[in-house]
């Protein structure tokens, strides 16, 4: 059985026992070159950006008094990009990609609705209220994104192991915003960099497939669907 790559997630294999509507049911489908290709060639880099902007600031590259160095980056590259992403995943009628993209858009939206809030006084929290705003934030996100984790087990091993390093550098983070250290939110920064580099990887997958080439490899899938093993051989 070989091992799937990016182009078995963005081109989804017919289920043999699908009806084939005849042609009068047929529903009109766009032709436009807008519906076609691997939305993933533009989400993963954009999603790669915003991670290492957010590292950087993590591991204290720039003074604490510039939390929002970020932002730029995560809102108008990260952010938009990925409800981009998403939409032309949905045109492609790839619910999964659709999905994971449209819950990091999620999270990197409001992050920067989070520290631009904080940082002018948008949400009337208070200074000592701060921290827990935060923490919530982080728990919240923690528990969506574990669900995602165990939820897309059948993808290629490489997004699982993404997906738990992001996990766990929310985990560090919440750990050291609750107990003040400044440590752990450095160690924090350090997996956003993993996560980054991961990330990276599976671009350079998409990058070489997009143009000619074969692709790197991604893993096999922690969880196999059988369906999908039996058709592949």
């Amino acid at each position: 059985m070989s091992v799937p790559t990016v182009s078995d997630i963005v081109q989804e294999p017919a289920r043999p026992d699908t009806p084939v509507p005849a042609p009068s049911e047929t529903p009109d489908t766009p032709s436009s070159p807008f519906f076609a290709g691997n939305p993933a060639a533009v989400g993963v880099p954009v999603f790669v950006a915003g991670s290492v902007a957010l590292a950087l600031v993590l591991i204290g590259y720039v003074p604490p008094d510039a939390a929002g160095a970020s932002i730029p980056i995560i809102a108008a590259a990260t952010g938009i990009g990925l409800v981009i992403t998403t939409i032309w995943s949905a045109g492609v009628g790839q619910t999964a990609l659709a999905s994971i993209f449209g819950i990091f858009a999620g999270f990197w939206l409001s992050y920067a609705v989070l520290v631009l809030g904080l940082t002018h006084n948008w949400f009337a929290i208070s200074a000592a209220a701060a921290v827990h705003t935060q923490a919530l934030f982080l728990i919240t996100w923690l528990v969506i994104l574990g669900l995602l984790t165990i939820g897309t087990l059948r993808l290629p091993l490489a997004f699982t192991v993404l997906f738990v390093l992001i996990d766990a550098a929310l985990a560090v983070v919440l750990a050291g915003t609750i107990n003040g250290s400044s440590n752990l939110v450095k160690t924090g920064g350090w997996l956003t960099f993993a996560f980054a580099a991961v990330g990276a990887y599976i671009y350079f997958g998409i990058a070489t497939q997009a143009t000619g080439g074969g692709g790197v490899p991604l893993g096999t899938p922690v969880v196999k669907t059988q369906g999908v093993a039996k058709t592949r051989g």
